[in-house]
């Protein structure tokens, strides 16, 4: 792969754009300190594979259809707004009263497979996501070159930063988990995390195109 300067400027942005704190943040840190490093693994990637789905659409075209066909963003959008009030709601009335440890390899199975969901479909519920790189990733990439493959690559590059940025996150707050283990401390963190996954609804809800 040769090093461009847009490719230069794409990893300063995606970088800068990754770091910056939003659902995909909330998400692994809740997860990695309510349920452990191989949950919140798993739910860093399950949003990278939902990432990995908009990049092919993006790269196949059908990403633009977000932006040339207001239903389908509406549509998508209340998808996405209902899916994390859904989440949000679950969290606030029904909280965690202490840590869960998994140690039935089965119930350990289980708990991976449900946060690589919620990963995944918090991911292909935010059409913001689809038009960020609708609008984002074609503007690094060079003239002369495919722009399909170009672009799924750019998504795939973005999906790596975000998977290094997610086992920092892990990494940083796993240890932390142990002093959550008070049946009060992890009631409080489930009902803000509610709160913040409710917040991000209404804020995909009020989005526009």
């Amino acid at each position: 792969m040769i090093i461009t300067p847009s490719l230069l400027g794409y990893l300063a942005a995606a970088t800068l754009l990754t770091l910056t704190p939003g659902l995909d943040t909330a998400m692994v840190l809740r997860t990695a300190t309510v349920e452990g490093r191989q949950p919140a693994a798993f739910a860093a990637a399950g949003i990278g594979l939902g990432c990995l789905i908009w990049g092919a659409s993006v790269s196949l075209g059908l990403g633009a259809m977000l932006t040339a066909a207001p239903a389908a963003f509406t549509v998508l959008k209340w998808a996405g707004a209902a899916y994390l009030a859904y989440l949000g709601a679950r969290l606030i009335i029904r909280p965690r009263r202490s840590m869960v440890l998994a140690i039935d390899p089965a119930v350990r199975a289980r708990g991976g497979f449900d946060a690589l969901r919620r990963g995944l479909f918090t991911n292909l519920l935010n059409p913001k996501i689809g038009v960020f790189y609708v609008s984002f990733l074609p503007q690094f990439t060079p003239p002369g070159v495919a722009m399909a493959p170009y672009v799924f690559m750019l998504a795939c590059i973005h999906v790596v930063i975000g998977l290094l940025w997610s086992g920092g996150l892990i990494g940083a707050t796993v240890p932390i988990g142990r002093y959550l283990a008070r049946p009060g401390v992890v009631t409080v963190l489930d009902r803000l995390t509610g709160c913040v996954f409710i917040a991000f609804g209404a804020r995909l809800a009020l989005a526009k195109r």
